[in-house]
């Protein structure tokens, strides 16, 4: 791991002192609720785990929970000189997630860890149940419901927000499905809706499907919105109170210059307060040697904010990414249109 600068070591203390505007807002993390504007320093999209096995191979008998915390725990460990204290983890349902053993990295390390409820559509619906078909939104709202209010399986651990990946052309049926059970899951538990979708087409679609149910569009969170090469695209998105999602930073030269550039529009058209950084980090890989090679979650720290820094980025303007947004993002409360 490299040393943070004096500089960023600076940066990072000013992150710590800062506390989210809105006090009344909670977050559910894998241990417990806590207040939003105790999340600080926040990496909104990234993997303990994730698992890219068919639907019926998936499952705790992959993996090692002693093995995978021995693997990653030095990772967390990397976080803590830059004052890290939470931790969105994205794995889905079917794909890996295990709010057990997110809870123990959790208590060992004294990082916020918060894990989701929804389910993964991308990749041609081979992550999802075959009852999927034939279930309603509403059906699929009371499972995603139950486990906001009463807890995932038996683990009593509640998840902090709705996990959905979508198709990346037009929406299928059960896409809007998803989506549909989404809104009707926000509605009742105020868990916001974190929706993998990539270029703006497909988030425009779920805005859409949104406007219908009557959730604002504060309620929801577009990942991976940097593979949309049309500014006025993402404009459109920013300008309709979405938060967009930033969360390819890698060592990649050229993917931390467009990303870099893209938080430079966001600048210029004043709606750095909607955007969110991070890595999308790949996790522990059950049925790969040691866990297969992921990048650690440091990046953003390493390099890509001092790059920011240099390109006129404010200490200010990081700290709205990196601590307000996350905390009015994921903060708990039912988004109606007004």
């Amino acid at each position: 791991m490299s040393h943070p600068s004096i500089g960023f070591l600076i940066l990072a203390l000013l992150f710590a002192a800062t506390s989210c505007q809105n006090n009344d807002l909670k977050i559910m993390t894998v241990t417990g609720e806590i207040k939003a504007s105790g999340m600080g320093v926040t990496l909104p999209h990234e993997h303990v785990l994730f698992d890219l096995a068919q639907i019926d191979s998936t499952g705790i008998n992959r993996y090692n929970k002693d093995s995978v915390i021995r693997r990653i725990l030095p990772l967390f460990e990397g976080l803590k000189p830059y004052k890290v204290k939470t931790f969105v983890d994205g794995t889905p349902e079917f794909m890996g997630r295990d709010p057990q053993l997110l809870a123990e990295l959790s208590r060992k390390t004294g990082i916020n860890i918060i894990t989701n409820t929804g389910w993964y559509a991308a990749e041609n619906e081979r992550h999802l149940p075959k009852e999927v078909k034939e279930m309603s939104a509403e059906e699929i709202a009371l499972i995603w419901i139950s486990e906001a209010k009463n807890g995932i399986g038996n683990t009593g651990i509640k998840p902090g927000f709705i996990n959905l990946a979508i198709s990346k052309s037009e929406l299928s049926e059960t896409d809007k499905k998803l989506v549909a059970a989404a809104c009707l899951t926000h509605l009742e538990t105020g868990l916001s809706i974190v929706s993998l979708t990539g270029p703006a087409l497909g988030a425009l679609e779920q805005l859409q499907i949104l406007k219908k149910y009557g959730v604002d569009p504060s309620a929801f969170i577009w990942l991976h919105a940097m593979e949309e090469l049309s500014r006025g695209r993402v404009l459109t998105v920013a300008e309709k109170g979405a938060w967009v999602a930033l969360d390819g930073i890698q060592p990649d030269l050229d993917a931390s210059v467009r990303i870099s550039e893209m938080v430079k529009y966001m600048k210029s058209i004043r709606r750095l307060d909607h955007v969110l950084l991070s890595h999308d980090s790949g996790g522990y890989q059950p049925g790969l040697p040691g866990g297969g090679n992921f990048r650690p979650y440091t990046e953003l720290f390493d390099s890509f904010t001092l790059l920011l820094l240099s390109e006129g980025i404010t200490q200010e303007e990081l700290n709205q990414m990196m601590v307000k947004n996350p905390a009015e993002a994921f903060g708990i409360r039912v988004r109606k249109i007004r």
